[in-house]
C-alpha cells in the first residue's frame, strides 16, 4: 500500500513540475520581443574614462555635435594591448571596430523596453 501511494505521489509530482515549466517558458517568450546583433562597427572617437558602467568614449554625430558612446564591454584581446583603466589614456583617439547587441522586450506592464550592449572586439591608436 506504502509503493502504491509513493508511486502515485511521484507522478503528481512529476506532473506538477512538467507543468511549471512550461509556464515559466511561455512567460519567457511572450516577454521577449527580439534581438539584433551588429558586428564589425566602426567609429573613430576620443578616450574619456573608464566608469563602473563601461568605458566612455567622445565621438561626433553627422551634425558635428559631440556623442558619449559607451562600451560595455572589451574582448581580453584588446586589454591585454591598451590598458583602458589608466587615465593616461584619456585623449587618445582610436579607431574602434565593435559588436552592438541590442534586445527587445516587453515588461509586467506591456511596455517596450532594450537594453544595449557594445563591445570593443578591435582597438587601433590614432
Amino acid at each position: 500500500m506504502k509503493t502504491k501511494k509513493l508511486i502515485v505521489f511521484s507522478g503528481l509530482l512529476f506532473v506538477f513540475l512538467s507543468l511549471s515549466s512550461f509556464k515559466s517558458e511561455a512567460y519567457l517568450h511572450a516577454n521577449l520581443v527580439s534581438v539584433a546583433d551588429q558586428d564589425g562597427l566602426l567609429v573613430y572617437a576620443t578616450f574619456d574614462g573608464k566608469e563602473d558602467y563601461g568605458y566612455n568614449f567622445i565621438t561626433k554625430d553627422r551634425e558635428g555635435e559631440e556623442k558619449t558612446l559607451t562600451f560595455q564591454k572589451v574582448d581580453d584581446k584588446v586589454l591585454e594591448v591598451f590598458n583602458l583603466a589608466d587615465e593616461k589614456l584619456i585623449g587618445t583617439k582610436f579607431k574602434i571596430t565593435f559588436n552592438r547587441v541590442i534586445t527587445f522586450s516587453k515588461d509586467e506592464d506591456g511596455m517596450e523596453d532594450s537594453d544595449e550592449t557594445n563591445t570593443i572586439t578591435k582597438l587601433e591608436k590614432l
